[in-house]
């Protein structure tokens, strides 16, 4: 802590309100020419790379081929792969998974063009009303978490249902409607396979509506000058069921496993797909929603497009998989999707996990 803080005499809502009020987010300091951090995305030294959990090179994320899911004998090995990887690491990268690279780098280079623009442009969709579906902000949990982190996003939020794609910024309409019709036909095949992984029916997920919408969620890190004082992203789990990454060349991710940070090394053409804690809950710990982050780096700027998969928006109670207990008792509670969003929310990232508010003690 810095002697102003110590002091009492640093107002960080008061910096923290200025900040908002410009609607320029992170990009905006980097074209001021801000040279120092301010002291409201400052962290302490256990949320940054320097802290006592280590990096390590030791371990590899698995990757994953999707190359021939629907012929029997090679669905049976990805299939296997999946359940190791999701039970082990949560995390997973997938390649021939039916993306197109083209779509895949049109999204990634209308993202940037989108947080390239002129403030005047861009601010005109600068929000904090969640109802607003499509809106621009920095850091989502801003004005609650005691750290900001060193990130701006444009969120594209299909909960409630299909969005008309002439409500999306121009710049990035086109690419952000080919990349979702693509990965409404990858949920589906996931669906498929994950429920086989917890070797219950192909259909399960499916029917149970756990992964029936999404929230795309564009992410800009611009060029940190003090990467060692922030973070790109605070060390957290995501509260959907399934989450399905992009991310540029420009790397950053980490996941924890085994008690070292482990890089998701970027692969052209690849998308990390990582278990939400909707998944973990339901699974009944079987599958395990994993905590990872980003760096803030001193090249860039890193693009990356979070899809997160969420239940039905229908007031539905979701607990652990009854068919799937076989006699366990379920760790969980049962709650509703908005439920758990809403708590995960209140407390912004904060590094600890929303599911242990919803454990039966």
């Amino acid at each position: 802590m810095n002697t102003e803080e110590e002091s009492g005499s640093y107002d960080r809502a008061k910096e923290v309100k200025e900040f908002d009020e410009t609607k320029a987010g992170v990009k905006g300091l980097i074209d001021s020419g801000v040279t120092k951090v301010p002291k409201f995305l400052m962290h302490p030294p256990e949320n940054l790379s320097s802290s006592s959990t280590p990096t390590c090179t030791d371990f590899q994320v698995p990757v994953v081929d999707l190359d021939g899911f629907h012929e029997d004998l090679q669905r049976l090995q990805i299939v296997k792969e999946m359940r190791e990887a999701s039970e082990t690491w949560g995390f997973f990268q997938m390649v021939n998974h039916g993306v197109p690279d083209r779509v895949i780098d049109n999204l990634l280079q209308a993202i940037r063009e989108f947080h390239e623009q002129p403030k005047e442009v861009k601010m005109e969709w600068y929000s904090r009303d969640s109802t607003k579906r499509v809106r621009y902000y920095c850091n989502g949990d801003l004005l609650v978490a005691k750290r900001a982190n060193w990130r701006d996003s444009i969120v594209f939020d299909f909960q409630d249902g299909p969005l008309d794609p002439e409500a999306f910024p121009l710049v990035c309409r086109r690419a952000v409607q080919e990349y979702m019709e693509h990965l409404t036909n990858l949920r589906d095949a996931l669906s498929g396979l994950l429920s086989e992984a917890l070797e219950i029916s192909s259909d399960y997920l499916a029917s149970i509506e756990c992964m029936k919408s999404e929230n795309l969620v564009c992410h800009y890190y611009p060029v940190c000058p003090e990467p060692d004082l922030t973070i790109g992203t605070t060390k957290h789990s995501d509260p959907s069921s399934l989450t399905i990454l992009l991310q540029d060349n420009i790397g950053g991710l980490q996941v924890l496993h085994q008690g070292h940070w482990i890089d998701v090394p970027p692969r052209h053409g690849a998308l990390v797909v990582n278990i939400g804690d909707l998944m973990q809950l339901i699974t009944n710990d079987k599958f395990r929603s994993v905590e990872h982050r980003v760096l803030a780096r001193s090249v860039g700027p890193r693009i990356s497009a979070a899809c997160f998969l969420y239940p039905t928006h229908k007031l539905k109670l979701y607990g652990p998989i009854k068919e799937f207990l076989s006699g366990d008792l379920p760790i969980y509670r049962e709650t509703h999707a908005r439920e758990y969003l809403a708590y995960y929310k209140s407390k912004g990232l904060d590094g600890n996990s929303a599911l242990g508010h919803f454990k039966i003690t």
